[in-house]
């Protein structure tokens, strides 16, 4: 991107009134979800392990083994990423029916059966509602990271795409730290306060269908899906606050003539057609790499990883707060890095780093029997690991598989992409515990080679599309698919 471009960005042209108020009303209401859901279960860990030991034995008349309620908790955390990549795989078609704007709105519905599901389970002395509510809610959130990043990306402009794009992941991090801090003894993590921990998704579903209908939707799916011009240009002067959009309604009339000329995109096409096999390939791989690099595995069970390293109880709450903290002023660092370094350089040196990390956290947890000390290192080792990942490979994927495909391929994509993500989450959130307890402290190490083979993909078959529209960057994938 050129100099001026970067000042634009960060001077904020463009980002109009409107604009800030429908990035609010499409981030908050569904990345909130997204972010919550995923922390909010370490905190009342313990709390949720006692429960289902008491409802366990209320149903059996037995009292259930350590790993037993291992297992059902392990279900209860990871059914939300089975959830995720189930609503996934219903992008396309929510975003293609009604829309971007539309999809996010009828989203909702799963929000207030998640709610009631989790808020009233103790209530009804059932973890088996607790365990439906998370699916329930993953289905939400599956639905959630393939609309609104494209909804975000669709109406921001080229030189604010990548800063825009990033606000999703921005506000998983917030919201995350908000659950954890919620969880504390002393505000919710309590025996009467974890259900209403729970049922609190509710509020940004409130939240968003109260923002989200004062807004247009996305200017390209009126356009290019709907074919309604006038209406097109209507939604995107709301959004830039000027009636000078000339030049983006050009380029969008572009792209739906290109369209016109080619059949629809389906899933056979998508593999079959190599101009879209290859950014498809690099789109799952990217989102593979933030996944199995074990990022869930720390946030879901920090505070056990931290207890393991040594500290006491009360100082792994803390610590896990802390890492929350750095989470999110890390997201709102990359947000300006991302237009200025690009996508492709921050990935790969947060995959690099994030790959030596683990290697050095398996070192210092290992040798921590012998040498006290080593637990506070296995604290910054984790640190280190949040800021490095929030630095690019948090937020990148959710946006780059939006810019590398155009508008015909982009809700099959992305609706792929994200359904392998959440797949990826689920088989490390569910196989975390159980791999521990069978090797301990090297189960990182697994995560060390998975981030070295990412890390040699993403230097080799990754473009950057820093600055760049996407018809320049289809076109890249077309011109090499020819040579």
């Amino acid at each position: 991107m050129s100099k001026s471009s970067f000042q634009r960005c960060i001077t904020g042209e463009g980002l109009t009134g409107h604009l800030v108020f429908a990035i609010a009303a499409a981030a908050f209401g569904s990345s909130f979800q997204h972010g919550y859901n995923t922390g909010v279960v370490n905190a009342p860990q313990k709390l949720v392990e006692k429960f289902i030991n008491e409802t366990y034995f209320e149903k059996y008349n037995e009292m259930p083994s350590d790993s037993v309620v291992t297992v059902i908790f392990s279900v209860m955390v990871s059914v939300f990423c089975l959830g995720g990549m189930l609503g996934a795989l219903g992008t396309a078609y929510l975003a293609e029916n009604y829309g971007r704007k539309g999809g996010l709105l009828l989203n909702n519905v799963f929000v207030f059966i998640a709610a009631a599901l989790m808020g009233f389970g103790k209530m009804a002395r059932s973890y088996e509602m607790l365990i439906i509510g998370r699916f329930v809610i993953g289905l939400n959130s599956g639905l959630n990271a393939g609309l609104s990043p494209m909804y975000l990306t669709e109406i921001s402009p080229v030189h604010l795409r990548g800063a825009v794009g990033t606000i999703y992941q921005l506000i998983i991090a917030f919201t995350i730290l908000i659950s954890q801090i919620l969880g504390m003894p002393e505000i919710l993590g309590t025996e009467e306060g974890w259900p209403v921990l729970f049922g609190l998704i509710i509020v940004p579903a409130i939240f968003m269908l109260a923002t989200l209908p004062l807004c247009p939707e996305s200017p390209k799916y009126i356009l290019i899906c709907k074919g309604k011009e006038v209406a097109a240009q209507k939604a995107l002067k709301w959004f830039r606050g000027t009636g000078d959009v000339h030049f983006e309604m050009d380029e969008m009339r572009n792209e739906s003539q290109e369209l016109k000329m080619v059949p629809k995109v389906t899933l056979k096409e998508m593999w079959g057609n190599v101009v879209l096999r290859k950014p498809l390939i690099i789109a799952v791989v990217v989102m593979l790499s933030q996944q199995l690099s074990g990022i869930n595995a720390v946030i879901f069970y920090s505070t056990s990883i931290f207890i393991t390293a040594g500290l006491s109880n009360q100082a792994a709450i803390y610590a896990t707060l802390g890492m929350g903290t750095v989470n999110v002023l890390m997201t709102v660092v990359s947000m300006i890095l991302v237009e200025k370094a690009g996508r492709k350089t921050l990935h790969l040196i947060g995959l690099t780093g994030m790959m030596i990390i683990t290697a050095l956290l398996t070192l210092s947890l290992a040798l921590t029997p012998k040498a006290a000390w080593l637990s506070y290192v296995s604290v910054f080792c984790i640190i280190g690991f949040i800021i490095l990942f929030a630095s690019g490979p948090g937020s990148i994927p959710w946006f780059l598989v939006a810019e590398l495909f155009g508008q015909g391929a982009r809700p099959i994509a992305t609706s792929i992409a994200v359904s392998v993500n959440w797949l990826a989450n689920f088989i490390v959130s569910l196989g975390f515990l159980p791999i521990v307890e069978s090797i301990g402290e090297y189960t990182f190490l697994i995560f060390t080679a998975i981030l070295a083979m990412c890390c040699l993909f993403t230097y080799n078959k990754v473009p950057e599309t820093k600055g760049r529209t996407v018809e320049e960057i289809t076109a890249e994938f077309r011109e090499k698919s020819t040579n």
